[in-house]
């Protein structure tokens, strides 16, 4: 995909080390044949900032959110204006503050930032990317289309201060929410029988937020800190759901009719309000879609397989298999690898053979390997 002057553009990655710059890297050198050159500005001593502004095209920034101003100020000054004409990105999770900063170099910007952890496939297919362009001219409006298409997300264009506010409430409430029901649960579990025994008695709801919190307590915390202390939007946010939290508290506390019924119209129905109709009635089918989903995951009898040959009729001739011996599929999904493999998990039915027949069976056709068979009646 060539650039403005009609050959392919030099990408410039700073903080190539991290986790969105490494698959950045793996991007644009596997997908879009680009060279890729990039430093860490964590320890890496070469090419220095001036050499990587002035030697690339396209300059991305994919620093830590409380670093990214002061390392986009840094290779504006070692630039020196021989960013003129080129194109500087940032993946910032906030970007008032980074956007600012690129816009005080002589290169045209866009903020970009992905809502998601880097996939595990080619691709961000399926997530949603913000979208923030602060300074394009026609010069690199046709490269950045191309860029986002051949990304493949679900784009949403919008100004900083807006992207900023909604991240306040996107990422800084949800993540909040979640910290402190970890911080509770780590106080209060023991009461009631551990962790396990609240696992054991889960319900839908518990079984997700469970899944998020778990997810945040596994990650950077250094990610989510940022995220609460960057963003100068979430300070009012955890206000709000301070006093959201003390008001329930002080309506169970009272306990009485009033009480009740101001819980239900200031925490129910006045909130519903803000949703339409259509939209509660897709989430409420979403969460039961994710129930079963759940149970299906929990289910003791089941194969895991991995199909080698990622190519049209691999599942066909799997299936296959189980009709020969007259197997019933109870459920099958997808899911991959860190390493992007493509494995399916296809839940039985109570079955007329032993589960190692029906594993050999699998293996013996050459379609795919077992990773896991379980059968909790056998």
């Amino acid at each position: 995909m060539n650039g403005p002057d009609g050959r392919p553009p030099v990408i410039g990655i700073v903080g190539n080390a991290g986790a969105y710059g490494q698959w950045l890297t793996t991007f644009f050198r596997e997908r879009m044949e680009l060279q890729v050159i990039g430093r860490d500005p964590a320890g890496d001593t070469a090419p220095s900032p001036r050499e990587l502004a002035c030697q690339a095209d396209v300059l991305i920034f994919s620093a830590p959110i409380r670093h990214s101003v002061t390392v986009i100020d840094e290779y504006a000054a070692a630039a020196a204006g021989n960013e003129a004409g080129k194109l500087w990105l940032d993946l910032t999770s906030i970007k008032q503050a980074p956007v600012a900063a690129m816009l005080r170099s002589r290169a045209e910007v866009a903020g970009l930032h992905p809502m998601a952890a880097p996939p595990k496939i080619g691709s961000l297919k399926g997530r949603v990317l913000a979208v923030c362009p602060a300074r394009i001219t026609l010069r690199w409006q046709p490269w950045l289309d191309a860029l986002l298409a051949a990304l493949e997300a679900e784009c949403v264009q919008l100004d900083p201060l807006a992207h900023d506010r909604a991240m306040a409430l996107v990422q800084g409430l949800v993540h909040a929410s979640h910290m402190t029901q970890a911080r509770v649960l780590q106080a209060l579990a023991s009461e009631a029988g551990g962790m396990p025994m609240l696992q054991a008695l889960r319900t839908v709801g518990f079984e997700l937020d469970l899944t998020v919190t778990g997810r945040i307590l596994s990650g950077n915390p250094a990610i989510y800190e940022d995220i609460q202390f960057g963003n100068p939007h979430v300070l009012p946010v955890l206000q709000a759901l301070a006093n959201a939290t003390s008001e329930l508290r002080d309506q169970v506390a009272d306990g009485g009719d009033a009480s009740r019924q101001r819980l239900r119209t200031d925490f129910l129905t006045h909130p519903a309000q803000a949703f339409s109709a259509d939209a509660l009635a897709s989430q409420s089918h979403g969460f039961e879609r994710l129930g079963y989903l759940l149970a299906d995951l929990d289910s003791q009898r089941y194969l895991s397989v991995y199909l080698p040959e990622d190519r049209p009729g691999s599942l066909r001739a799997l299936l296959e298999v189980f009709q020969t011996l007259g197997v019933n599929l109870a459920s099958i999904h997808s899911s991959r690898t860190a390493q992007g493999e493509l494995h399916f998990r296809i839940g039985l039915d109570a079955l007329p053979v032993p589960i190692q027949r029906l594993r050999e069976a699998v293996e013996s056709a050459g379609i795919g390997r077992i990773l896991e068979a379980r059968d909790d009646a056998g």
